[in-house]
């Protein structure tokens, strides 16, 4: 009954006897440290675990001294040579006052740390301006609305699709400002669950949870710099308002602390997402987003620049040529064609990927051929060429409008016609037509909901 208590309970148990050799070795332990039960039972701990140097096992200290610790930081390498870091609290046990062993409670905190160390040492940022490729008016606006921002220590809220290059021109507006010489910090908000990412933040306070130490946060790691945070519309919004908080105040709270810590930090935020339609889906506050948005940069799709197309190509062939030591020149005519008439849903970062992608499967070649793109972009092409709508564009606007309209609305009704048409003609299966419009399932059923096409409903036309 005991060990199947040992194996539900959400923290690490390891029981040593006297000499050190293990007697206890519960299942979350064994997830923590990435062990098999049988490499550590009824094995001296020594000749299992690694430990640093300046830092004696806890359990070997409780065996010598005879002394409970409460909330002590350890770091040791298990027999893989994979590091791990817990807080542990070690109880030596007694019977008939002669020291029989000594136990540990341990709380994982190994992802904690080493995101803190990355985090630390990410104090460079490797672009500025000059690294922002595009010659179209639209593109130059957009560099020339962020080097406005470079003037002032303002708030920036970035919004562009994925691939767009959000924090590209964020370390440009830090390389650009007076805080140069200070850290930039970056966080995804997506890549960790909120009880993580708040502790990351703000920091805590020794004692404010189990295992918990003081530890210094991202706000207080970027003080006089900048800290970026990728998608932070993913952040739920009980966290949204403590972020708002420490903007107002430029303070922030550790959490399980009583003390306000003074900061000065610029937040440069991300977005993949319209911020009205974030806050009209209750992703985003209206009161952060107004907070946020003193400086709103829109970073348009490639789809809207296509003419910065060739010089991105020329730029990425060079890139790789020099990377994989190759000799490629152009892109055949096809192909050129092709990416002039692709949709580009993740922007530059797609369009260099799929030349690298290209590129490592050719050999002596100097063109890229239609033969070495990669599949699903081939697949897409395909597609496209397959689903041509039943009438032309004169012809649905003869059929859909009596008078002129703005060309928004237009391409909202006909977006809305054409969604349906597919719709009905795969039987109302979204998983289907989603990929014959070349969209996630997602995606689709957002714009379904946005154009409020009936999801319950079968059409007889489009």
């Amino acid at each position: 009954m005991y060990k199947r208590i040992l194996d539900k309970i959400d923290v690490g148990v390891h029981a040593v006897d006297e000499t050190g050799k293990t007697i206890i070795y519960n299942k979350k332990m064994m997830q923590m440290e990435s062990m098999d039960i049988q490499d550590v039972i009824n094995k001296n701990l020594l000749d299992v675990f690694m430990f640093k140097d300046d830092q004696s096992s806890t359990l070997v200290k409780a065996l010598q001294d005879g002394n409970e610790t409460s909330n002590v930081k350890q770091t040791y390498f298990n027999n893989k040579g994979h590091e791990i870091t817990t807080i542990n609290n070690t109880i030596p046990i007694y019977h008939d006052d002669k020291l029989q062993g000594a136990v540990e409670i341990a709380k994982d905190v190994t992802k904690l740390e080493r995101l803190l160390k990355e985090n630390l040492n990410n104090k460079g940022t490797r672009f500025t301006f000059d690294n922002i490729i595009g010659k179209s008016q639209t593109i130059l606006d957009v560099i020339e609305g962020a080097k406005r921002a470079t003037r002032t220590s303002s708030y920036v809220l970035i919004v562009g699709e994925t691939g767009t290059g959000k924090e590209l021109f964020a370390q440009s507006i830090h390389n650009g400002s007076n805080r140069l010489s200070a850290p930039f910090i970056s966080q995804n908000c997506a890549a960790l669950p909120d009880n993580l990412i708040e502790s990351l933040l703000f920091g805590t306070k020794r004692g404010a949870f189990t295992g918990a130490v003081d530890t210094i946060g991202l706000f207080e790691q970027a003080n006089g710099g900048t800290l970026l945070l990728d998608e932070i519309n993913s952040l739920n919004l009980n966290l949204q308002a403590k972020l708002l908080r420490v903007l107002q105040e430029k303070t922030i709270r550790r959490v399980g602390d009583t003390k306000d810590t003074p900061i000065d930090v610029r937040v440069i935020a991300n977005m993949n997402e319209d911020p009205i339609d974030a806050i009209a889906n209750n992703r985003l506050r209206k009161d952060l987003y107004y907070r946020l948005g003193v400086v709103t940069i829109f970073i348009p799709p490639l789809r809207e620049r296509i003419e910065d197309i060739p010089i991105l190509i020329e730029h990425f062939i060079e890139k790789y040529n020099e990377r994989f030591n190759m000799n490629v020149m152009r892109l055949s005519e096809e192909v050129r064609q092709s990416f002039f008439e692709y949709d580009w849903h993740g922007n530059v970062r797609e369009l260099e990927h799929i030349i690298e992608a290209a590129m490592n499967i050719m050999m002596d070649e100097e063109v890229i051929r239609y033969n070495h793109l990669p599949y699903h972009y081939r697949s897409k092409m395909q597609i496209k060429e397959r689903m041509i709508p039943l009438s032309t564009v004169d012809t649905f606007i003869t059929e859909n409008s009596d008078a002129a309209v703005p060309l928004k609305d237009q391409m909202e009704l006909f977006e809305k016609s054409y969604i349906k048409y597919v719709l009905n003609k795969n039987n109302f299966n979204i998983s289907r037509s989603a990929n014959l419009l070349g969209l996630s399932r997602q995606s689709l059923q957002y714009r379904m909901k946005k154009l409020k096409i009936d999801t319950k409903n079968r059409f007889e036309d489009a």
